[in-house]
């Protein structure tokens, strides 16, 4: 091909070399290990209060609505016998094969109103109440109360079943999901 151009050394200093010289005077001077200190702290203090659900108010006026949890299934599903289980456009409702085993309660364990109305409502149904929170701490009222407590992190379950304030009481109601938004 022949010449194309000139040619030079390279002028930077090697990215590596550089990260490591400064990770080593970060250690040498301790900095490095403040730094890892802060961030696990961070990760055990996110673990234990994750960031609240946005877009929730406490429930100003009770309203009630239902959820169909049915699917449509998008391509057929096959055993691996090559034998068809469900073909592409069945729609499926999970409550043909299940049941709800317990109420989900979601509800904010900031607000103490909506914390005292959860725990009324745990012992109204003997204990078939999932505690869902969607901001404090789970793990403080796990231990608080004794029990598994969850957490709707991202909202995830608040979208997809339509929960606009909490305290919120789902249960099964026939093949759908009832979603009561109380009043605390």
């Amino acid at each position: 091909m022949g010449v194309v151009g000139p040619v030079y050394p390279i002028g930077e200093p090697d990215l590596l070399r550089a990260i490591e010289a400064t990770l080593l005077e970060k250690a040498r001077t301790g900095e490095l290990a403040r730094l890892q200190r802060e961030g696990v702290a961070r990760a055990e203090a996110s673990l234990k209060s994750p960031s609240p659900v946005p877009g929730l108010r406490r429930t100003r006026a009770p309203r009630v609505h239902h959820v169909d949890p049915s699917v449509q299934i998008t391509r057929d599903v096959v055993a691996p016998d090559g034998t068809a289980v469900l073909r592409a456009g069945t729609t499926v409702n999970p409550f043909d094969h299940v049941q709800l085993s317990s109420r989900l309660l979601f509800f904010d364990a900031r607000d103490a109103a909506q914390l005292a109305h959860a725990a009324r409502l745990i012992d109204r149904f003997e204990g078939r109440v999932k505690p869902i929170l969607v901001g404090g701490s789970f793990a403080e009222l796990a231990r608080r109360w004794k029990r598994p407590v969850y957490y709707d992190q991202g909202g995830a379950l608040v979208q997809r079943l339509g929960i606009r304030q909490v305290p919120a009481l789902v249960s099964q109601e026939g093949k759908r999901l009832r979603i009561e938004e109380l009043v605390p």
